[in-house]
């Protein structure tokens, strides 16, 4: 159960992502996020290709440079230039599950030391024995036998590439997990054995994810609360029951309003909302939080606010 009076893990304040395509031109790929996500929770990041998903999980980690805003994790501010102390408690504490598992593990190397990368660079082992017995029981625990250590990447399937992408993060037991559409790539089968896999390491270990995702079932699954995100900024979060049960923003609403249902019956009597927000007059710059019930806030005007709630 997460303990929304603790301390947030992770809290990021006006967080601005700015790419420069040329003199003339700058993409605003985020603007103006804001989120908090507290220990053990699982925060759901969803949203239509584009949107600055991964640009957000990106800045998170580090990986770009933020352009604004500020990051604080585990009570360092790592919006900033970062001192060697800070740099080093971010990299192990912090760990991030790519979404080709292909592209993210290195063809030449074997997976022993895919996994003991992280070990071999933080000096994280006494001997050689001692990185053995961490890679062969972190292999157990992501459902991998010990003589997968000597194989390499391309003897795997995706499913199984992705248990490696997983133990590579798992091994430097981080307080935090950003898994960037990490099932988005396999089979629907195998995305349940990993979410699985997934929510059962976060029982044993307490680790918090930012889950970043297209699909709203697993999402609906996995996550605790939930962030819409669309052309860069932040429209709705809310636990997972306030966002499914009670969507407040159009665009809410029509991504709910996409997903098919099992049943043939309630499929065929299913209309999907139509949103485009060239013509729906909403501008996202003039809107702030407006608390709707509990958790749940929605980014709009007053006067939006009063139409919607």
């Amino acid at each position: 159960m997460v303990d929304y009076n603790a301390e947030p893990l992770l809290t990021v304040d006006g967080l601005k992502q700015y790419f420069q395509v040329s003199s003339r031109f700058t993409v605003h790929a985020v603007e103006n996020v804001s989120f908090r996500i507290y220990p053990g929770e699982t925060y759901g990041l969803v949203g239509e290709s584009g949107s600055g998903k991964s640009t957000i999980g990106r800045s998170v980690i580090r990986l770009y440079d933020p352009t604004a805003g500020q990051i604080r994790f585990a009570g360092m501010d790592i919006s900033g230039k970062l001192s060697r102390s800070d740099s080093q408690a971010l990299r192990t504490q912090m760990q991030m599950i790519f979404q080709d598992p292909m592209a993210s593990l290195n063809p030449r190397k074997k997976i022993e030391d895919i996994i003991g990368e992280g070990l071999d660079i933080h000096h994280m082992y006494q001997n050689r024995e001692e990185r053995t017995e961490k890679i062969k029981a972190i292999l157990a625990k992501v459902g991998l036998a010990p003589e997968h250590a000597t194989r390499y990447p391309h003897q795997f399937s995706g499913g199984q590439r992705q248990r490696v992408g997983i133990a590579r993060a798992l091994i430097m037991n981080p307080k935090l997990i950003i898994a960037d559409e990490c099932i988005s790539a396999l089979d629907v089968s195998i995305q349940a054995q990993v979410v699985n896999l997934m929510k059962d390491i976060q029982e044993e270990t307490g680790t918090a994810y930012l889950f970043i995702a297209h699909d709203l079932s697993m999402v609906k699954y996995i996550s605790d609360r939930i962030g819409v995100l669309h052309l860069g900024h932040l429209l709705e979060t809310g636990t997972t029951d306030e966002i499914f049960e009670h969507p407040v923003h159009p665009y809410t609403r029509s991504l709910l309003s996409a997903i098919p249902s099992p049943n043939p019956v309630v499929e065929k009597n299913r209309i999907a909302e139509s949103y485009d927000y060239k013509t729906s007059g909403i501008d996202y710059n003039q809107g702030t939080e407006h608390l709707v019930d509990g958790t749940h806030y929605v980014k709009c005007t007053d006067e939006e606010f009063k139409r919607w709630a």
